[in-house]
This record gives C-alpha cells, sequence and structure tokens, in this order.
C-alpha cells in the first residue's frame, strides 16, 4: 500500500496520470494522499504538521463565482494573509512570513524577491492546491512561513473530453466597470498516452469602490484594472510499463495591462512634487512603451520508476523558467544639478533551471527519502527613464523611453543541495519523523553603478561614475526537522513538531547602492562608501519553528488547529528612503493558533469557521516590541454556511480581518467583506452567480496601508489609498463533455 502512494503522488508532483493511477485516486479520498509536507506521498493522518488540501470543487466554486486566486487562497487557507486585489503578492504572508509557492513541484520563488508567485496560472487549470503551513527544513530558501503547492489538471476521464467555462463580472458602477472571461480545454486519455490542452483568457475593465469611485492605479506594484491575461498549459505524458512513467508540461503565461486609463499626477507631476492629493485622479490618455504585467514560460520533464534500484522508488524532474516582469511608471526626483521630478519603470527578467532527484525506500517499519536538489539562476534588472517634457506635459500619462539604464545589478546563482528524510513507527501508533538538509549557495553580483548616478549621468550631470564592485558570494545552511505524531486511529491524531526554514536576502536590493559624491574635476561620481560583497558577503536567516497541534476527520466533522512559534535571530527590513533590502540583528518571534473546524449533516448543509490568531514582535535592546505592520500580519476569521440539495449549491462565507497596531501607530483597519455564491446544474452545463462585498463595505485594504508606511518618505499617503473593491455580480457558465 506504501508503495502505490508513491506512485500515485510522484505521478501528481509531475503531472502524470496512468489508468491504474486515476482508478487508484478514485478508490481513496485524494484528500488523504500530499506530497507537499514531505515531498514524497503521504497520508494526512500520517503527517506530523499542519497540512490544508483545496480540493477542485472548492477552487472552481470560488472562481466560478469571482473571486481571484489570491483573495480566495486567503479564505481556504487559514494560516495565510487576505492578499492584494492587485498584481503582487507581497507581503501576503503565511504565519506571519514569506511563503514558497510552486506549480507541480516547481518553485516560482528567485533568490530575487519580487512577489508575483500568484500571478502566475489561470484557477482554470488548477486541479486541487496542497499547502503546509509553517516552516519547513526540506524545501529550502523563503519557506519559513509555509509551502503552497498548486497542482495542474490532467484529463479526468478516458477518451476525448473538454471543458468550456464563460463567465462576466460587473459592479455596475461605470461603463467601464465589467470584466470577462473565456476558458477551453481538450483532453484525451488512453491505455498508456494522456494530454492536456487548457486556455483561459480574461480582459478586465476599471474597477471601483462602495463609493462608487474608480480606485486609484497601483503605481507601486501595478494593479489588474484594464488587465489582459492569457494562460496556456499543455500536458502529457507516457508510460511504458507499470514500473515506468514519463511526462512533460508547457505554460505560456502573459498578464499585461491593457487599456489607456490610469493614474493622473496633476500637470508637471505638480501632485507628486507639492503633495497635493486634490490634484490625483483617474483620466484617459495612457499610454507606455515598455510592457506593464508578467510574462512567464515554464517546461518540465519528470521521470518516474517504481520498484527499481534495489527496490526504490526514483523520481527525477528537470525544470526551466523565464519570466520578464515590468513595473509601472513611478514618479521620483534626481538632481541634474538642481531637483528636477521624472518618471522611470523597471524590467525584472529571470531565467531559472533546475534538476530534482528523489529516491524513497520502506522497509517494515522505516521508510527513508533522500534526493538532490540543483538550481540555477540568472537575474537582470533594467530601467527606462521616460521623456521628461512629455511626462511634464501628460501628468504622467505618456511614457515615452529616452534613457535605458540599469536599475539591479545583475547576478548569477547556484545551488546545490542533499537532503535525506526518514519516517520510523517506534510503536504501532507512534511515530518518529526526522530529516537534515544541507545546501550551498553561491551567488555572484555583477560590478554596477547606482541607478541614480547612472540618471544622471544620462541626462548632462557629470560625465562619468565609478561602479559598487560586485564579487562572489558562498555560504552554507544545514536545516534540522523532528517530529513526533500519535495516531489514536485513522481519525484523530496528535503532534509536536520542530523544523528549521531559511531567508534569504535578496543580493539585487541588498548590493548596488552606495553614496557617490561628484569630482568637480574629472566629472566624475565617485563611490565614497557602499554595501558590496567583499565587506559584507550574503548571509541566510535561520527560523526555528516548534509546533503542536491535533486533527479530527471523523464521519461529517473536519477540524485541525495548532500552535505555534518561531523565533529568528535576525530580520529583514527595508530603508524606506532608498528602498534597500537591510538585515538586522534584531530577533523577530510569531506566534499564534490557526485552527478550522467543520461540520456537514446528512441533508446536505454544511458550515464551519477558520481562522489565523497572530503576534509578531521584534527584539529592540531586550524589549519585546511590535513588528511595523509593513511585515506583520493581522489576525483574521472566516466562517461560512453552505448548502447542497439537487442540482443547487448555496455557501454564504464571511471574512472578518482584525485591527493590528505597531509600535510607532501604525494602523491596519479591522474589516469585514462577506459574499454569496448560488449554483445550477443542469444536463447541458453550470451556471454559477457570485456577489462579492454582497453588503457593499467601504475598506482600505491591506496593501494599502502597508504600501502608505513603506512609501512614507513621500509625504503624498493619498498616491497610495488603494480601497477594496465594491459590491460585484459575477455570471459564469461552464460545459464538461
Amino acid at each position: 500500500m506504501k508503495k502505490q502512494y508513491v506512485v500515485i503522488a510522484l505521478l501528481i508532483s509531475g503531472t502524470v496520470f496512468s489508468q491504474a493511477t486515476q482508478d487508484s485516486l478514485n478508490s481513496k479520498s485524494i484528500e488523504d494522499v500530499v506530497i507537499v509536507a514531505s515531498r514524497k506521498p503521504t497520508k494526512i493522518s500520517e503527517i506530523p504538521g499542519t497540512v490544508w488540501v483545496v480540493q477542485k470543487e472548492k477552487i472552481q466554486q470560488q472562481a466560478k463565482s469571482g473571486v481571484p486566486i489570491k483573495e480566495m487562497l486567503a479564505i481556504l487557507i487559514p494560516s495565510m494573509d487576505i492578499g492584494p486585489q492587485g498584481r503582487t503578492n507581497y507581503g501576503q504572508n503565511m504565519r506571519g512570513r514569506s511563503a514558497l509557492v510552486m506549480i507541480d513541484g516547481v518553485s516560482l520563488n528567485s533568490i530575487r524577491s519580487i512577489s508575483r508567485q500568484l500571478d502566475a496560472i489561470d484557477p482554470f487549470n488548477i486541479e486541487r492546491i496542497e499547502v503546509l503551513s509553517g516552516a519547513s527544513a526540506i524545501y529550502g530558501g523563503n519557506a519559513t512561513g509555509g509551502i503552497i503547492n498548486i497542482i495542474t489538471k490532467t484529463p479526468s476521464k478516458n477518451g476525448i473530453s473538454g471543458e468550456t467555462e464563460l463567465g462576466a463580472r460587473t459592479g455596475f458602477m461605470g461603463s467601464d466597470d465589467h470584466d470577462f472571461r473565456v476558458a477551453q480545454s481538450i483532453s484525451g486519455k488512453g491505455e498508456k498516452f494522456f494530454g492536456r490542452l487548457g486556455i483561459a483568457y480574461q480582459q478586465n475593465g476599471g474597477v471601483y469602490g462602495a463609493d462608487e469611485k474608480q480606485l486609484l492605479t497601483d503605481i507601486t506594484q501595478t494593479d489588474l484594472q484594464y488587465n489582459q491575461t492569457i494562460d496556456i498549459l499543455a500536458t502529457g505524458g507516457y508510460k511504458f510499463n507499470n514500473k515506468h512513467k514519463i511526462t512533460a508540461s508547457l505554460q505560456y503565461y502573459n498578464s499585461k495591462f491593457n487599456g489607456d486609463r490610469s493614474l493622473y499626477l496633476g500637470e508637471n507631476l505638480s501632485a507628486f512634487t507639492t503633495k497635493n492629493a486634490s490634484l490625483l485622479g483617474m483620466r484617459d490618455g495612457f499610454s507606455s512603451d515598455k510592457n506593464v504585467g508578467t510574462e512567464r514560460y515554464m517546461g518540465t520533464v519528470t521521470y518516474n520508476g517504481n520498484d527499481i534500484l534495489g527496490g526504490q522508488d526514483l523520481y527525477v524532474q528537470f525544470a526551466t523558467r523565464g519570466e520578464k516582469l515590468g513595473f509601472y511608471p513611478f514618479p521620483g526626483s534626481v538632481k541634474i544639478p538642481a531637483t528636477t521630478s521624472y518618471m522611470s519603470s523597471s524590467q525584472q527578467d529571470t531565467y531559472y533551471s533546475g534538476l530534482k532527484a528523489l529516491l524513497s525506500k520502506s522497509w517494515k517499519g522505516l521508510n527513508v527519502t533522500y534526493g538532490v536538489d540543483v538550481d540555477l539562476e540568472k537575474f537582470e534588472g533594467t530601467q527606462s527613464v521616460y521623456d521628461i517634457a512629455k511626462t511634464m506635459s501628460s501628468g504622467g500619462l505618456v511614457n515615452e523611453t529616452k534613457y535605458s539604464l540599469g536599475r539591479y545589478p545583475t547576478n548569477h546563482s547556484q545551488s546545490y543541495a542533499g537532503y535525506v528524510q526518514a519516517k520510523y513507527n517506534i510503536l504501532p501508533k507512534l511515530q518518529l519523523n526526522g530529516g537534515v538538509r544541507y545546501q550551498n549557495i553561491n551567488v555572484k553580483v555583477d560590478d554596477f553603478v547606482g541607478s541614480q548616478q547612472q540618471t544622471q549621468v544620462a541626462m548632462g550631470y557629470g560625465k562619468s561614475a565609478s561602479a559598487i564592485p560586485g564579487g562572489s558570494s558562498s555560504y552554507n545552511v544545514t536545516l534540522a526537522n523532528a517530529g513526533l505524531l500519535y495516531k489514536f486511529n485513522e481519525q484523530h491524531q496528535v503532534w509536536g513538531t520542530f523544523s528549521q526554514g531559511v531567508s534569504l536576502a535578496d543580493p539585487s536590493k541588498y548590493y548596488g547602492i552606495g553614496n557617490y559624491n561628484l569630482n568637480t574635476v574629472t566629472g566624475n561620481w565617485d563611490v565614497v562608501s557602499s554595501i558590496n560583497v567583499q565587506q559584507q558577503p550574503l548571509q541566510a536567516i535561520k527560523t526555528n519553528q516548534f509546533e503542536v497541534g491535533y486533527r479530527i476527520n471523523k464521519g461529517g466533522l473536519r477540524g485541525q488547529i495548532a500552535g505555534f512559534l518561531s523565533n529568528s535571530d535576525k530580520s529583514i527590513a527595508v530603508d524606506k528612503t532608498t528602498f534597500q533590502i537591510l538585515v538586522n540583528d534584531l530577533k523577530l518571534r510569531n506566534m499564534g493558533i490557526e485552527a478550522e473546524i467543520s461540520y456537514t449533516l446528512n441533508n446536505g448543509v454544511y458550515f464551519g469557521a477558520s481562522g489565523l490568531l497572530i503576534k509578531s514582535e521584534v527584539d529592540n535592546k531586550g524589549e519585546w516590541i511590535k513588528q511595523e505592520i509593513y511585515n506583520a500580519s493581522p489576525s483574521k476569521l472566516v466562517t461560512y454556511i453552505g448548502y447542497n440539495v439537487k442540482s443547487w449549491s448555496f455557501r454564504f462565507q464571511s471574512l472578518q480581518n482584525f485591527k493590528l497596531r505597531d509600535n510607532i501607530n501604525n494602523e491596519i483597519d479591522g474589516y469585514n467583506t462577506s459574499d454569496l455564491m448560488v449554483g445550477y446544474r443542469f444536463n447541458w452545463g453550470k451556471f454559477n452567480l457570485g456577489i462579492q462585498n454582497v453588503f457593499n463595505t467601504d475598506y482600505q485594504t491591506i496593501w494599502s496601508k502597508r504600501s502608505q508606511v513603506l512609501y512614507s518618505s513621500y509625504g503624498l499617503p493619498e498616491l497610495f489609498n488603494y480601497k477594496g473593491r465594491g459590491r460585484t455580480f459575477n455570471l459564469s457558465y461552464t460545459f464538461d463533455f
């Protein structure tokens, strides 16, 4: 039976489904088996940790009722923050710390920590989502808060099949307040081969708040007003025999601004220069010769062999990913020598390739999994400085590139890791888990002239500029985990664990910034001081997490609760003037409880609640003080009730965000939003009607509050006042064949 689970989950990870595997999944609840917790197929009842599985039915109910993926995950995953409604998932933590996001086991996180991992796939192509809450020692960097593994769809039945989806969304608050989408898939499945092609397209219009005023464009991270998205995902696999299978997948994802209406900053950018918020407004006429959005391709090839190499199961995956991330034109000022306002935007490109190999062997009461990871990555960051005359006369709406410059130092990273994970049954009901991961990381940073000085030289102030020296930095990380699980039976388990995670400082925002003086004799900008690789090599920040938990799955009752404490000796902060990443010698701790409980009656009624109660503090000279709100997570509570009867389905859900105040009295306001979902299935498809923010709550998003703190040096908080969307209606039609 254990070997059967190995086959199932490794195939899920690589998106390979043979007929035998599908039959196994149909005969046993897919919810029982996940790979996210230990990189090998494991029944949830055997995992000493907090694991959540979001099934396709829940995902599609939310998505077809108009709930975007970032908001959906906040509702369905207790440990996850309420996310921004724009493009970024910056600050959308799990248990107060950063999360690792994967698609079919391939990481979307990079050493350059750009938060667009959830601007990555359309829900139409998602089969289910596996989530591990808390720090993980077996996945490497950036998994201190948890792991989200998005599993993509494969054919659900033999022969030719497909799915068609049409949808529209509006708040009836403006002539441009409408989104529409269309999606189509075609699949084929035989005895040895399967293939699926899914294409999803969405075009968004304007977005309005509860006060019926259009929301300001998010110029910090870009938002999704007037946005066009296309997601193309092709998967296929071949089963040679019962022991050898191969699969491949290829995804192209493009999500970009596609409109001509955006934020007006006043004539000559006067709203920005005079701090006059009354001059801000949304106007037609926006244009930029640089793409504002996310473009990504990803390919994977996976091989799975069973009962080979001495009775072991082998899994090998090769993956490659390239992404081009374009940011919105942003105002700034430069001395040339008088202080002059201008607009610029960055383009940040990442190229990744990786190899993962895993072997697993089971004896009577012992299972050992071990493997290696190789990750190679290159990052390039450039900047477009726009024509000042056209920028000024248009109030920041017309942006034509005049200078193409560097924005961040180019870096190359190589990571080599090995790990071993073991599970041993001490007693029939008592299970010991433990493991260790060793990782070597090499980062090479190119020499780099400060972006401010590049702009000054381009504009004629100075003839040249010295480079901040780059160099190579290498460091090692050893992470361990251990846990005890007591199984009363298949329905009740209790556990206690210790696990380490690691955060890596972003080298592109850690280096490449210095203090310069202009040499009036030579006309060269000389470097006076800088943070460089030789003087301050990169370092890893370890997190130690302790957790105790209990879960129950009996009859109609399902529940899981865990208490956690996470500690790290250092913390990462942001300089609010230069936006440079800083590593502080300040201890950080997160403590809290996450839980969900639900009950399903025999008549189709179900109800439940989930939530996160969390406190985040930093050690300031021996005194624990509240962490600043741009990093800290607020507590939340989700409640829901639903009813499934014959062809109808109903769900009402409520999301409560609780107030959060930090040590310097910055505050995230508390607010409540509610959604209603209705579905009806008939012979020729299914209709879904969703009403988001039913009571038309007027509120400011968490990201808005965070950005007002991060960009406080601009002295114009209204520029970053991003309200939540008002009441909206979504109607969709789905047809399966």
